[in-house]
């Protein structure tokens, strides 16, 4: 063969082993999915849904979760933190409800709000009405900053927990919010003013009147003597109540138990946390904890009633929880609880769970802490189905898992399979085998998946470079378009997930009010 044609070949031969060679070099980014894989897992999603079949039974218990400010971005970003904390992709993760086989959105307008607070949220969650922007299970017809308690008793709607205790229910509140914050409060007071935690909080006068609100006769209940001073089918059926706000049970005149620079903010010198134990021994025993050391105490066995506050405030957030002074039980653990007094009566129970400090991480710009305690949230749920299967009680149960509102919260750019969710955007290499590298904005500056519309996290004198930045760092705030204080809620629909009896009901587009007449339908 002549030294041109072997020359010719040569060059053709290596010219096809360099192609072939680039050709399969590995991708730097790669999911851990096989091809059929996708085809399988399609085809296990119908046969699932073929089994799927109407649970038409009365439920014996109702339990509503309600994650405050759980919108779509902050489950998607949760789902893919806690499969990233498996050292997995994350993305393919699912958080313990989103297996629920039923699912719709929710319209989270309040009457006179486009964007709602929580309080009309849950108060269209919690009776079946949608009301105005502040107030708590009262219809929309109740002038606003109105304290005339006959006015309000006349305003007033009833809640799924006062139902479920007319149909000799017991019931349970659990939150890591106040227990006298909006969404637990809707559940038992029925006020003008979501702020009236303590009778501190009340106004001197009505803003409509004139009259006197603070230590009238006339004045509407603050919500923490709302909650002790309920009547008396509901004092004997609300059997756990857990979550924060200690100082607004105690007087004035108490120091705090754990912090010493806090005291109790009641003017009328009552204690209700004794009062608690005192109004509901007559029912069963009674206890009262402030700290991990007394709730590991209370032996559900044996004991019927728990009030729980573990701060004087909010309870920690889940990613701080360690470092309580005098330690405080988690959600998991106070829902576990919870579960283990109420399955108690054969009867059966209403039970509301909140994830309430999802919605103030939301508020501070950190979506770090805003995760953490929505993956937390997702245990709380987990856990439950594990005792209810184990009581042998979970096909009698409806549970819904939704939220009250959404945040300014975004997942954004074009971040690469398995991207560190908190971390800065970085996207699939044009060429397989190229290394990742930030994706840079205009400016030619890296920037974050996640970040807010508006917020605490907005950077006077235009975007920082973020390179040498820890994004994942606990304390981060992700940036913010519109400069404020604390970052706003949003207004777009919620996720909804349902199982158990009447879950089937739960579909499609929904009114937030709706929620309750499908929790009536189960309960009835």
């Amino acid at each position: 063969m002549n030294r041109y044609l072997i020359s010719a070949v040569a060059l053709a031969i290596g010219t096809f082993v360099n192609v072939t060679a680039q050709a399969q070099a590995t991708p730097v980014v790669q999911g851990p999915e096989a091809v059929a894989d996708w085809f399988n897992a399609g085809q296990s999603f119908i046969e699932q849904g073929k089994a799927l079949h109407d649970n038409n039974r009365r439920a014996k218990n109702v339990i509503l979760f309600v994650g405050d400010g759980m919108g779509m971005s902050t489950v998607t970003a949760a789902r893919i933190l806690e499969g990233q904390l498996k050292s997995k992709p994350g993305e393919e993760n699912r958080l313990s409800f989103d297996r629920f086989p039923y699912t719709a959105l929710s319209k989270t307008y309040s009457w006179d709000q486009q964007t709602s607070d929580s309080a009309p949220t849950m108060t269209a969650m919690a009776t079946g009405y949608k009301a105005r922007e502040g107030q708590l299970s009262v219809n929309h017809t109740t002038p606003r900053g109105e304290c005339n308690a006959a006015v309000i008793d006349a305003k007033k709607v009833r809640t799924v927990l006062e139902h479920a205790a007319d149909l000799g229910k017991s019931t349970g509140i659990v939150t890591t919010a106040r227990i006298t914050h909006a969404t637990p409060a809707a559940l038992y007071a029925h006020t003008a003013m979501r702020d009236w935690e303590a009778d501190s909080n009340l106004p001197m006068t009505d803003i409509n009147t004139g009259a006197n609100c603070r230590g009238a006769d006339h004045a509407v209940k603050d919500i923490a003597r709302q909650m002790i001073e309920v009547s008396p089918r509901l004092r004997q059926s609300l059997k756990v109540a857990m979550g924060g706000g200690r100082t607004y049970f105690l007087p004035n005149s108490v120091m705090d138990p754990e912090y010493a620079k806090d005291k109790g903010r009641r003017l009328d010198g009552r204690d209700l946390t004794q009062e608690w134990v005192a109004s509901r021994s007559p029912y069963g025993r009674a206890s009262y904890a402030w700290n991990k050391a007394q709730f590991d105490a209370f032996e559900p066995a044996n004991n019927s009633y728990l009030l729980g506050l573990f701060e004087p405030s909010h309870v920690q957030y889940e990613a701080d929880r360690a470092n309580d002074p005098a330690g405080e039980p988690s959600l998991t653990e106070m829902t576990d609880k919870a579960l283990r007094v109420l399955l108690k009566d054969p009867k059966g129970f209403f039970l509301h769970v909140e994830g309430g400090r999802i919605d103030h991480a939301h508020h501070a710009g950190n979506a770090s802490r805003a995760l953490t305690d929505t993956i937390e949230f997702s245990n709380a749920i987990q856990r439950t189905l594990d005792v209810l299967k184990a009581a042998g009680t979970l096909d009698d149960t409806l549970i819904i898992v939704t939220a009250d509102h959404s945040h300014t919260f975004t997942i954004a750019g074009y971040p690469s399979r398995g991207n560190n969710i908190l971390g800065l955007v970085r996207e699939v290499p044009a060429k397989d085998g190229n290394p990742l590298k930030n994706s840079l904005d205009a400016n030619g500056k890296p920037y974050t998946t996640l970040a807010y519309t508006n917020g605490p996290g907005y950077r006077a004198g235009g975007r920082p470079d973020l390179t040498n930045v820890d994004t994942t760092n606990v304390e981060f705030l992700q940036e913010a378009m519109v400069p404020m204080a604390s970052e706003t809620h949003a207004g777009e629909d919620v996720p909804v997930y349902a199982r158990g009896p009447k879950a089937h009901l739960v579909r499609g587009s929904m009114e937030q009010n709706w929620i309750f007449h499908v929790m009536m339908e189960a309960l009835k």
